[in-house]
C-alpha cells in the first residue's frame, strides 16, 4: 500500500478549482440581462497539491464544505448529482449564493465549459457543460498558465456595490468563455490571453468594484495592465484579487504554475 505523505494528508483528496474567462456569467443577476444565450465561462479542476490563500477566488470555501459533507473524497456517484447536492449545502439560508460553477469546477475533472440560460433553472446551473480531458490540452494549459500570488480579499470588502448590468457587455462576457474554450482547445495561448483580458474588461465595466473599492489595500488595475502589456493576457482568479493568473509561454518571477486533473480520483 502506497505510503500517504503528511502534506497530501494535510492537504485532502477533494480537488482544488480555478475559474478562468467568463466568471460572473454563473449568477443569474447577471445572466437574465445577456441579449443572446447562452453565455460561457471556463472553470480547470486542478490537484490540491498546494493550499490556497483563503478569500482568493479558488473557491476554498466551496471546498470546505465538499470535505466536511463528503468525508473528505468526492463520492463514486454521477457529478451533476454531486453539484445539486454540495450547492445545497453550501448555500443554504444565503440572501447572495454561491455560484454553481464553484461546485462544478470541483467535482468535474479536466476543463470544463459552463454554457449559462437565464431560461433553463432561472440560470443557477448550466443549461451544458462541455467538457475538455485530453491528457494532451492538459499539459499545455500546465505550461502556460502561471499564478502569482497577490492579496486575499480584504475583511469588509463586497463586490456587489455598483452594478452597471448593461446587456452589450454582459453579452461580452459570456463570449468570453466561449473564447477561452477554444483557445485551449487549439492550444492557442495568445487567444487564451486575449479572452482573459477581454474577461476583466467586462468585470471593470460590470462590476467596477471587483477591481476598485476602498477597502482593496493594493491597486490591482495598475498591477492587471502591467501584466497584460508584457504578456499575451492576465485576469484575476476572482473579485479583490487573490491571484493573478497569466498566459504566458515564459515563466517569471514569482508565480507558480498548477497541475489540471484529467480525471476522477
Amino acid at each position: 500500500m502506497q505510503k500517504i505523505s503528511a502534506v497530501t494528508q494535510l492537504l485532502g483528496a477533494i480537488p482544488n478549482r480555478l475559474q478562468l474567462a467568463g466568471g460572473w456569467i454563473d449568477q443569474p443577476f447577471v445572466s437574465r440581462h445577456n441579449p443572446k444565450p447562452f453565455g460561457s465561462m471556463v472553470v480547470v479542476q486542478i490537484e490540491p497539491d498546494f493550499r490556497p490563500m483563503d478569500r482568493s477566488g479558488i473557491a476554498s470555501g466551496t471546498r470546505a464544505v465538499a470535505t466536511q459533507l463528503w468525508k473528505n473524497k468526492l463520492p463514486n456517484r454521477p457529478p451533476a448529482e454531486l453539484v445539486r447536492e454540495l450547492y445545497a449545502a453550501e448555500n443554504q439560508g444565503k440572501a447572495e449564493p454561491s455560484g454553481s460553477q464553484d461546485m462544478i469546477g470541483l467535482v468535474y475533472p479536466g476543463v470544463n465549459r459552463l454554457d449559462y440560460d437565464f431560461k433553463f433553472e432561472g440560470g443557477i446551473f448550466p443549461a451544458h457543460i462541455e467538457s475538455l480531458n485530453s491528457t494532451k490540452h492538459a499539459r499545455w494549459l500546465e505550461t502556460v498558465l502561471h499564478l502569482l500570488p497577490i492579496e486575499p480579499r480584504p475583511d469588509g470588502y463586497h463586490p456587489l456595490g455598483i452594478k452597471n448590468l448593461e446587456p452589450k457587455w454582459i453579452a461580452r462576457l459570456g463570449e468570453s468563455g466561449k473564447l477561452c474554450f477554444d483557445a485551449i482547445k487549439q492550444m492557442d495561448v495568445n487567444a487564451l490571453g486575449a479572452s482573459f483580458n477581454e474577461t476583466m474588461l467586462c468585470w471593470e465595466k460590470i462590476l467596477p468594484h471587483v477591481v476598485s473599492h476602498p477597502r482593496l489595500k493594493v491597486n490591482l488595475k495598475k498591477i492587471l495592465l502591467a501584466y497584460q502589456k508584457q504578456f499575451p493576457g492576465a485576469m484575476f482568479s476572482g473579485c479583490g484579487g487573490g491571484y493573478l493568473l497569466v498566459a504566458s509561454k515564459e515563466k517569471f518571477p514569482g508565480a507558480f504554475q498548477v497541475s489540471v486533473r484529467t480525471s476522477a480520483k
